[in-house]
């Protein structure tokens, strides 16, 4: 531990170099989940979504990312086994921040849509019990977030699947689809509303009010819910009466005037997903970096919590955008067009379904990938049209990514610790 005190500056500066990656790795795969869904469905053009989503993932990863964030990434190791050893607890983290962003930006140039969160976890896992101890590990934990990967997916799809079904039956199945888009979609623009709103409160402005010492009931967070879903749907209703579409027109002209009112709701829900995302996954490269930081300028003491130094935190947003605009597009890609055909109603099922998901599963305490929520979310809103509508080779691609994150991140991350071990252990 002395070397790496008297070298503190080099070390700080090696971990910032790795979670600026791992920002970047973010930024490339998992921004898809708020975007994909807009490009695919041409709501979005592709440079429109960068644009978009550069503001917003920004403005959530920096300003709401929270000044304390978790030094050992979800509870998943104990501290306990470092106590002792801090100089493992660096080099285990820089390890993990490194295999995580290989691995990320690797999924990355095929199009893979993988979980940065089970990234992190994976490499943190593979380090602590090969490389410290079996017992480090909360295996209990890590078998929650192995079972997400049924969960929350299903989850996703079930609830998309019956949002389109719903469209279909109620709008566009009907011999006049644009007035009864004027009787159903102020409902439809509600449940954006109030399903944006809890987003927002309850994954995205979190740490601004910790930090403020903001403690809103859930009463309260459903309240101040239904009152934004309340006028959206006015206003949207007000807008839609001012629509003037010819009963006689062509229903083709009906259809596009229907799909053009869901582009809009789209860009809503793929803006609240994106400020949402950044504020939360920022923690996954800016967590581990935090805890080599605190560590060792605390001189090796290891803290259960650690502030955060706002230019980590820009760090970590700026990596973000980095990521979304250099190989962001291809994930979107796979996400948008490659897994079923998407219109703006299907899109914004997609996109409702993943967020409803996100509250369901953060009321039920579970651990949630956004990247399989919106997948799952995508599954669904296919299904609605039957199985031929699934490109299932793409299917098995993607199933066949998740499996091997967390190895992956794992193997990865044992290789770099032992040759960091190896390098600076004096």
């Amino acid at each position: 531990m002395d070397f790496i005190l008297q070298n503190a500056d080099t070390f700080i500066w090696i971990a910032v170099a790795f979670g600026f990656l791992m920002a970047f790795g973010v930024g490339a795969n998992d921004v898809a989940n708020a975007m994909g869904t807009s490009v695919g469905a041409k709501a979005l053009t592709l440079k429109q979504a960068i644009f978009v989503a550069a503001i917003f993932e920004f403005a959530g990863a920096y300003l709401a990312g929270g000044q304390v964030t978790q030094t050992i990434r979800k509870g998943i190791i104990d501290s306990a086994y470092f106590e002792g050893t801090p100089e493992l607890l660096i080099f285990g983290m820089m390890a993990a921040l490194l295999a995580a962003g290989v691995w990320l930006v690797l999924a990355s140039k095929f199009g893979w849509p993988v979980s940065t969160t089970h990234s992190i976890i994976g490499a943190i896992v593979g380090f602590a019990a090969v490389g410290v101890s079996v017992d480090a590990v909360s295996w209990g934990k890590v078998g929650s977030i192995v079972g997400s990967w049924v969960i929350t997916p299903f989850i996703a799809g079930a609830i998309a699947f019956l949002i389109v079904m719903s469209v279909q039956k109620l709008i566009l199945n009907r011999s006049n689809p644009f007035a009864m888009a004027k009787r159903y979609v102020p409902f439809y623009m509600f449940l954006t509303g109030f399903v944006m709103a809890l987003v927002t409160i309850m994954k995205g402005l979190k740490h601004i009010f910790q930090d403020h010492d903001i403690n809103l009931s859930m009463t309260e967070t459903y309240l101040i819910a239904i009152g934004f879903g309340a006028l959206i749907a006015v206003i949207g209703a007000l807008v839609i009466s001012r629509i003037k579409v010819e009963e006689e027109a062509d229903k083709d002209y009906h259809f596009y005037s229907v799909e053009k009112v869901f582009t809009v709701l789209m860009i809503v829900t793929a803006c609240g997903m994106a400020f949402a995302h950044g504020s939360n996954d920022v923690a996954n490269a800016i967590g581990p970096l935090a805890a080599i930081v605190s560590v060792i300028q605390n001189g090796g003491d290891i803290g259960a919590k650690a502030v955060v130094d706002p230019r980590i935190l820009l760090v970590g947003a700026i990596g973000i955008v980095i990521g979304l605009i250099v190989l962001g597009s291809r994930v979107m890609a796979t996400i948008g067009q490659k897994i079923t055909h998407l219109t703006p109603s299907r899109g914004f099922a997609a996109e409702l379904a993943a967020a409803s998901t996100v509250i369901i599963a953060s009321g039920a305490g579970l651990p949630i990938s956004t990247t399989q929520t919106l997948v799952g979310a995508v599954l669904g809103v296919g299904m609605a049209r039957g199985i031929a509508a699934l490109n299932l080779g793409v299917v098995r691609n993607i199933l066949v990514s998740w499996v091997v994150t967390l190895p992956a991140g794992a193997i990865l991350s044992v290789i770099f610790f032992f040759i960091f071990k190896a390098l600076f252990s004096f």
